[in-house]
């Protein structure tokens, strides 16, 4: 694996973490291919049932590295191909069956609003700036930012960010549900660190609990879209079918009863 993406795998948890501080942990094809290989690893390991993605330095993710596209790339065809590839990444995460967390100190922009999005639970700090700043140079939204944002805090909450040059306070960002929680530090080191341990926190949460079955909720949200609303009520009920047959159900079930029934005696 690529110094670019850190990859740790301790008790069920697998860490991803963006590690190119010196360039904001913005994009360049290194970290785009390591992204790649690194969500795929994650996602197909049968002894990881959380994954946390967290970042080096001060901040989460610039996007794409702009100075490295301007001097190593010469056609948009360069710039797609580079976009897909991160894009599997992406979608390895989106469409698996594990719950991600965001760890995002610091400043999150452009495709590294994308690389957020994938999560399913935000963490950031109080001091964080998230925003779009794509037409600032030209360009147009990726890494799943037009196909998620809207999702995430609406059609005209999600125009209002792209067609500005607009950072969203912490507190914004999470007014507009577009992160679950922020976290206050002293300053930007201390507070990056309460942040980190926080996403740690919310993936351990997962672990100690049913994490077949968070995982299995998150893939029945993330996965709707695709279905009809008759076709998510079959896919809902085969899902818990399932679920029931599980020995970690059988167990939690049988406790709950068992309580249940020693509390009404």
């Amino acid at each position: 694996m690529s110094d670019a993406i850190l990859l740790s795998v301790d008790e069920g948890l697998a860490r991803l973490t963006l590690n190119r501080p010196a360039r904001l942990n913005a994009f360049n094809a290194d970290l785009a291919h390591a992204w790649r290989d690194a969500t795929a690893e994650a996602t197909s390991r049968p002894d990881v049932k959380a994954i946390l993605i967290d970042a080096s330095g001060p901040a989460f993710c610039a996007g794409g590295d702009v100075i490295d596209m301007a001097t190593t790339m010469g056609s948009g065809a360069e710039i797609t191909a580079l976009a897909e590839v991160i894009n599997a990444g992406i979608r390895s995460l989106t469409e698996s069956s594990v719950p991600v967390v965001a760890a995002a100190h610091g400043t999150t922009a452009g495709g590294g609003l994308g690389i957020l999005l994938s999560s399913d639970y935000a963490v950031v700090g109080s001091r964080s700036r998230l925003g779009s700043l794509y037409a600032n140079i030209g360009l147009t939204p990726d890494l799943s930012v037009s196909a998620q944002l809207a999702h995430a805090v609406g059609q005209r909450r999600a125009l209002q960010l792209v067609l500005q040059d607009r950072l969203l306070s912490a507190q914004e960002a999470q007014e507009w549900g577009l992160v679950a929680e922020a976290v206050a530090g002293e300053d930007a080191a201390s507070e990056a660190a309460l942040v980190r341990a926080r996403g740690e926190e919310i993936a351990r949460f997962w672990l100690a609990g049913a994490a077949e079955a968070y995982g299995h909720a998150k893939r029945l949200v993330r996965s709707q879209p695709e279905r009809t609303f008759a076709e998510q009520l079959s896919e809902e009920a085969r899902s818990i079918g399932a679920a029931m047959q599980t020995p970690d159900a059988q167990a939690r079930i049988t406790a709950f009863a068992a309580a249940s029934a020693k509390k009404a005696g």
